[in-house]
């Protein structure tokens, strides 16, 4: 007796041969592209990736180049104004963008990588190696980065980007690695754990593919706040003059701005476009993150949006935090016989 496939999908709708992924689960994909604050964010950290790329070439001037033009508001031949040696600010923000996202790239890379090898590691072997890695994680928790990146960069004569990238990486894993750590010991109890390790899969392909997809917005997260703090760390040991100020970043230009009074003087278009363009980075890396909390919290993603019915056709709206509690009505007050009254 053979079933024909259509009759299978009006039995069970959506599952027969013919069968295609609904609508929903298609959804459910781009779930986290279709948040707003993520969206919002990826836009920005766009647009800064791809000025980090080409804003040498579309840059109007030299950075370094000296003109008469000396201390100019902006203008439309300068749109960002000039220094006190009529250099082009908005150069100099153009060219900076490229150091600023490489340094916060590679120490973001790097802490990752190596908090997913010794926090995951740590997590599903346990005993002796568990132990060995998570004291080395306790000793790197205590390390302080940037004052290590200032003994460092007076050590060495010229401290480049990727030195002080490689150092805020090397001192900045613990913290991600002590939450993966935690995060595979409850995972690696876990039924479909238990059942790839009973049909002989092997260590590496049960935490490549039953663990370490349970982690990824975990890991997601602590990328990005790992950029975040190596974005912040470059700026500030430019704007200290610890790294080379021959360079030009973001913070190389409120060391300059600084050092050469510019508040005092009334030049704000010397600080203030820096200033802008570090809070934009660091509000669009911050987006991303509420974007990750959100895709993975379900609470948070429907906070205060959703609403429920009650049996008297009540409609509650649930909100973050608080748990409604539904006062039950006073049942009505029975009408006394008012013909017992007139005859007494």
């Amino acid at each position: 007796m053979t079933i024909s496939p259509s009759s299978i999908e009006q039995v069970i709708p959506g599952q027969g041969a013919m069968a295609q992924p609904s609508a929903r689960a298609r959804r459910r994909r781009f779930r986290f592209v279709a948040n707003a604050k993520a969206a919002t964010g990826l836009v920005v950290l766009g647009v800064y990736a791809l000025l980090a790329v080409i804003g040498p070439w579309i840059a109007p001037y030299d950075p370094d180049a000296r003109s008469a033009d000396v201390l100019q508001a902006p203008s439309t031949r300068h749109w960002f104004g000039t220094t006190h040696l009529g250099q082009d600010i908005f150069s100099q923000i153009l060219v900076g963008a490229r150091s600023v996202m490489v340094v916060g790239l590679i120490a973001g890379v790097l802490a990752t990588v190596l908090s997913i090898l010794i926090g995951v590691t740590a997590g599903y072997l346990g005993g002796a190696a568990d132990e060995s890695l998570s004291a080395l994680s306790n000793v790197f928790l205590v390390i302080p980065a940037l004052p290590l990146i200032i003994i460092v960069a007076s050590l060495v004569d010229q401290a480049g980007d990727l030195l002080v990238a490689l150092i805020i990486g090397l001192t900045s894993w613990a913290w991600g690695a002590r939450v993966l750590r935690a995060q595979t010991l409850s995972l690696r109890r876990r039924d479909y754990v238990e059942a790839a390790r009973a049909t002989g899969e092997r260590t590496w392909r049960i935490i490549g593919f039953e663990i370490l997809p349970n982690l990824t917005a975990i890991i997601a997260s602590g990328f990005v706040g790992t950029v975040i703090f190596a974005v912040m760390s470059e700026i500030t040991l430019a704007f200290i003059g610890i790294s080379s100020v021959s360079s030009w970043n973001w913070g190389t230009i409120l060391f300059w701005a600084q050092g050469q009074q510019a508040l005092a003087q009334g030049a704000w278009w010397w600080f203030v476009p820096a200033g802008l363009a570090i809070a934009l980075l660091g509000t669009a890396l911050a987006l991303i993150n509420f974007g990750i909390d959100e895709f993975v919290s379900p609470r948070l993603r429907t906070g205060g949006r959703t609403r429920i019915r009650t049996a008297d056709g009540r409609t509650v709206r649930m909100r973050v935090g608080f748990t409604p509690v539904l006062a039950p009505r006073a049942a009505p007050v029975p009408m006394q016989d008012t013909r017992e009254d007139r005859t007494s």
